[in-house]
């Protein structure tokens, strides 16, 4: 019988390659490495009645967990379980028991068999079954005739074994309970580490034995004491999550400042730290009583976490510190010290021994890299594939959060294309005989920081348009959907650590003009033109081999200037289950049109079997901003309203002197979702439109959107009035109703092979120009369909 089937044939099926079909229709994130259907289809009915078994490991309150999940999926009030089933609907079958507490290297893989027999998932061990059975709480359907489980055969594992969610708990403290339904969303998006941020300069939430000043003068009375954080490691383990402790050394310190100001290398005085940024206060490395601290404090952290590795962070130092003062340099001349990054890595190297002789490994950010650290350490990468190819060309191991930045609002098809390994340009780049090239140099200035500077090749070839971007200081990056608007008039894509980046410029003789969208920002930009092809940085890429071995995954990172515990979840959730899926799944699943449709299945599941809030949240935020439970006229304005992406929420922020602690996250904008998904589907009904102007369903869908939007302007007005913190949207509401007026006679026309005469084009395009502008840190996302409906006028 199917059911019988040996835990040796489990093993043996999980020999699959590592590059799978493309994925299909069934509601599944991430998306397994083998899924089959059989030919007729078919699925296997549940009942109130059901049973479930879990044989070969002891799994604590996995049993009660589980079904109690299954009784929210279906709405059933389940019986409790039986002492004992001869026949359960469902079977968990684990070869081995094995020590609860997840390990890097932890077998994951699985093995899942629904047919007439029932539900039969067999794990190597509990870290594989828990993985399986996400994928069968997913699979579990109230359709028209019942609730039921589709027949398939899956075989799965994941592709990398090192899988995050970065939180960050220290800029804006998050409750227990809050932090525990994150590992519950993290567990259900088959992510294995929580990556807890626990010290920065604006808070110190580790409660020392040792050092009680530390959360008694530098955490507001906000931390969590060691039986809290013990309850966490306890709660994360029960689900197979790993917890990884952060513990910031030597920079992001300003709260050891204020408890401990003996330790660092400048007298002070010291205060609590309010703004966000880079701040100067740094460890002392002259003082030997700097590494006693470290080491009596990270005994006390093994003591609570008892995962392999300890996050010392180590990032964005700002030597200003070690340079001004007179002993710390002259400490650097006596050790060899040429200067402060060589001074950084001798810290590094202390802190390194210290955490060997408490049986720890060292984890931090980019800046940690250096050739004199073990080979044992590992480097969590912000500043892109290229950094982690220089670090696995070394033989050092890596794992990237670049583009997995999900404070930062993006569309969920940027972090789907978000490759971890690095990509060569294949000599693409390169100009063969008899193609034309042509380079412009750029400059586009920035709310906050220095301006981006960079330039772009294009190259005409027999086979039409190819070109690259050399950014400054970056490695050359290929482009593409090259597009000539006119004459003039350029664009192309390419995906940056900034997001989408998307030039809408024109060039005439030697001049560039125009902005770059980048996410759904415009940012004015100005250029001229190169007379010649610059030389550029080549990407960093190892061999094959040296990927496979060091570059192990990476993890999405969830900053909190902008994230409290009344947002959390919508900044998270659902996104974070597509960064899980480019971890988990095969190299080749990269369809977005299939990922968004899945998920959209696994955002309603979340919010359902799991327990997340993103949606809770949101109506929670918006009655309070609308003064009323009726919210239906605020939710469809929200529809096409996106926040601000990239880091222009925060460099808004910065301008007027609201870039702290104190600026409160009560905005529309702090609980929309990173993109309109009602936007994405009405370009993809202009799409069809323009490539036929015939297709009488895609226009009669744009009309019945365009008309939603236009008829809710009088019922959302009064809410916008109503309320103080609204009301800077009240341009948008008009600009919502001129817009779809607009987007009606554009599609009336289209349809009726009607012309615009060029100062008609010209007016439109003004209006969505102004439309197109920053609001109370939201775009209006309805502005890109229309362009590209204005544009199809030729």
């Amino acid at each position: 019988m199917p059911l019988q089937r040996t835990l040796l044939a489990c093993c043996l099926s999980m020999t699959f390659s590592a590059f799978a079909a493309p994925a299909g229709d069934l509601p599944l994130m991430p998306w397994p490495q083998s899924v089959v259907q059989p030919s007729g289809g078919g699925a296997y009915a549940l009942t109130p009645q059901l049973t479930l078994h879990i044989s070969g490991d002891h799994l604590e309150g996995a049993e009660s967990r589980w079904r109690a999940r299954i009784a929210r999926q279906t709405g059933w009030p389940l019986l409790p379980a039986s002492a004992s089933s001869d026949h359960p609907n469902i079977q968990v079958q684990i070869a081995q028991a094995v020590d609860p507490i997840p390990q890097p290297d932890s077998d994951e893989s699985y093995h899942l068999l629904v047919n007439s027999d029932g539900v039969l998932l067999k794990a190597n061990t509990r870290f594989g079954a828990m993985r399986g059975m996400e994928t069968v709480l997913q699979l579990i359907e109230n359709t028209e005739k019942g609730t039921e489980i589709p027949y398939v055969t899956i075989d799965d594992k994941p592709r990398f074994p090192w899988r995050g969610v970065l939180i960050d708990s220290a800029r804006h403290f998050l409750p227990i309970e809050t932090v525990k339904r994150q590992i519950d969303g993290i567990a259900a998006a088959r992510m294995n580490v929580f990556h807890w941020h626990l010290t920065d300069d604006q808070g110190w939430r580790f409660a020392s034995s040792h050092y009680p000043q530390l959360q008694e003068k530098a955490s507001d009375g906000l931390y969590y004491t060691q039986q809290q954080m013990r309850d966490v490691v306890h709660y994360a383990t029960q689900r197979g999550v790993r917890v990884v402790p952060e513990i910031d050394l030597p920079g992001h310190a300003s709260a050891i400042a204020v408890a401990m100001p003996e330790l660092m290398s400048a007298p002070g005085p010291y205060q609590m730290e309010r703004g966000w940024g880079v701040f100067k206060p740094l460890l002392d490395p002259s003082n030997d009583a700097v590494f006693r601290f470290i080491d009596t404090l990270m005994g006390e952290v093994t003591a609570i976490f008892p995962d392999p590795y300890i996050h010392i962070g180590g990032d964005e130092v700002d030597p200003s510190q070690w340079n001004d003062s007179t002993r710390i340099q002259q400490f650097m001349r006596d050790h060899g010290l040429k200067d402060t990054h060589a001074l950084q890595a001798w810290f590094n190297q202390r802190v390194e021994k210290i955490l060997e002789a408490h049986q720890r490994r060292m984890i931090g950010w980019d800046e940690v890299y250096h050739p004199d650290l073990p080979k044992s350490i590992l480097i969590q990468s912000w500043q892109g594939q290229d950094a982690l190819g220089t670090v696995a060309k070394n033989d050092f191991r890596g794992i990237l959060s670049t583009g997995f930045y999900l404070d930062q609002p993006q569309t969920a098809a940027y972090h789907y294309r978000n490759e971890p390994w690095p990509q060569g340009l294949n000599g693409a780049d390169q100009v063969q005989a008899g193609e034309q090239t042509q380079s412009w140099q750029f400059t586009m200035p920035r709310l906050k920081g220095s301006a981006l500077k960079g330039s772009f090749t294009l190259i005409e070839g027999k086979n039409g348009w190819r070109g690259f971007i050399d950014f400054s200081g970056k490695a050359r990056r290929m482009v593409s959907d090259i597009r000539w608007l006119s004459p003039t008039q350029l664009t192309f894509s390419v995906d940056t650590w900034m997001g989408p980046f998307q030039p809408m410029v024109t060039l005439t003789q030697d001049k560039l003009t125009g902005y770059m969208l980048v996410g759904n920002v415009r940012y004015p930009t100005e250029g001229s033109k190169l007379a010649q092809v610059p030389t550029g940085i080549a990407p960093s890429v190892p061999t094959p081999e040296q990927m496979q071995n060091n570059l192990i995954g990476g993890e999405a990172a969830l900053w909190a200037e902008n994230v409290n515990s009344r947002v959390i979840d919508t900044r998270l959730w659902p996104r974070a289950f597509v960064v899980a899926e480019r971890l988990w799944s095969a190299k080749d699943v990269t369809d977005s049109d299939n990922m968004y449709q899945r998920l959209s299945a696994v955002d309603r599941w979340g919010t359902i079997s799991v327990g997340l809030q993103q949606h809770q949240q949101a109506e929670v935020q918006m009655m309070r901003l609308a003064n009323s439970s009726d919210i239906t006229p605020l939710r469809i304005l929200a529809e096409v309203l996106e926040p601000a992406q990239y880091y222009t929420r925060q460099h808004l922020k910065f301008q007027v002197g609201h870039y702290d602690y104190f600026e409160p996250l009560n905005r529309l904008a702090d609980v929309l979702p990173a993109e309109s998904n009602a936007v994405r589907l009405l370009d993809k009904q202009v799409d069809r439109l323009i490539a036929n102007r015939a297709d009488h369903a895609a226009a009669h869908a744009i009309r019945q959107q365009l008309q939603r939007w236009q008829n809710n302007s009088d019922a959302v007005m009064p809410l916008i009035l109503g309320s103080y913190q609204l009301k800077p949207l009240q341009q948008q509401v008009q600009q919502v109703t001129e817009l779809s007026r607009m987007g009606l006679d554009l599609v009336n026309a289209l349809e009726r092979n009607q012309a615009y005469g060029a100062g008609e084009v010209a007016q439109m395009h003004t209006q969505l120009d102004a439309a197109a502008q920053v609001q109370d840190e939201t775009v209006l996302a309805l502005v890109r369909p229309l362009e590209k409906l204005l544009r199809s006028f030729k």
